[in-house]
């Protein structure tokens, strides 16, 4: 009877019935996601007055490229605003990874009296939201002359960057198996020697990781360029568009034209993601299971 009982067909749902079950689930996940933003992007090739109709179109009668047009001629001109972005988030990306790079590593690898407390403060500020840190900031950058400049809006999101990127770093320097450094010594190496031939090559995925984070966060953010930047040419493309969904006759919302800058604004997060993606997954988990 026990042969029985283990031989005995299993209750609950089958293998087959149970993939077909996740398979759905992820495509409802998957809907979710992306409705809105094939909504946006709809709603970018109405005509003008479709778009700003009330109740709304769900989908769009005809096309139009008119809010496109008007959004790339607008002021100093989209190209201006996406190279701005571009700038900054480039120069946030090479401060995080200089600053972060180099102290991951030595947190990780060198016998630092009381590095664990360092690093347990350099943390702390992730719990602080960097909007209270905006205004002394200001006050040091107006000093420094950096306000209106890409570098300081760089700096700016590279301080925001900081720990998550140390946390991720350093997480990673310290999976590294030893007896790699070890024969590095012993080929007598030295500590960037090491550093630059077998420790960056091997936490690669890692680098690349905070690099997109910091791309993504940079290219998005919002409050901290609408604080340090008041001249138009240096605008990003976040403070240009919302300048121009104000931008109608009667002081309403371009919708046509907000929904065109924001699916311009989605293309390169996602062009970066879809290409650096491989390295992603791999480099957010080893940072996050040392």
């Amino acid at each position: 009877m026990s042969r029985l009982h283990e031989n005995a067909p299993r209750r609950g749902v089958r293998p087959g019935r149970a993939r077909y079950l996740v398979a759905a689930v992820c495509l409802a996940i998957c809907v979710v996601m992306l409705l809105p933003l094939v909504m946006s992007f709809l709603a970018s090739v109405k005509p003008p007055a479709e778009a700003a109709a009330t109740p709304p179109t769900y989908l769009p009668h005809g096309l139009s490229f008119d809010s496109y047009r008007r959004l790339w001629s607008y002021q100093q001109g989209l190209p201006a605003y996406l190279l701005n972005s571009l700038g900054t988030a480039l120069l946030a990306i090479a401060i995080t990874l200089v600053l972060t790079v180099p102290a991951g590593y030595a947190l990780a690898r060198f016998q630092i009296p009381g590095k664990e407390v360092i690093f347990v403060v350099l943390l702390v500020a992730l719990i602080v939201p960097y909007q209270a840190l905006l205004t002394p900031m200001f006050l040091m950058f107006v000093h420094l002359k950096l306000t209106n400049t890409l570098l300081g809006l760089a700096i700016v999101h590279a301080v925001i960057q900081l720990p998550f990127s140390l946390y991720i770093l350093r997480n990673s320097f310290s999976g590294v198996p030893r007896e790699l450094e070890e024969a590095a010594v012993v080929d007598g190496a030295s500590s960037w020697q090491a550093l630059l031939r077998i420790f960056i090559p091997s936490v690669w995925p890692a680098i690349v990781t905070v690099a997109l984070f910091a791309f993504i966060m940079s290219w998005n953010e919002f409050l901290g360029a609408l604080v340090m930047m008041s001249r138009g040419d240096r605008f990003t493309l976040p403070l240009i568009l919302a300048a121009a969904r104000t931008e109608t006759s009667l002081g309403g919302t371009d919708w046509g034209m907000l929904q065109a800058g924001i699916a311009i604004s989605m293309v390169p997060c996602i062009a970066v993601y879809l290409l650096l993606q491989r390295y992603y997954v791999s480099g957010l988990m080893s940072g996050a299971v040392k």
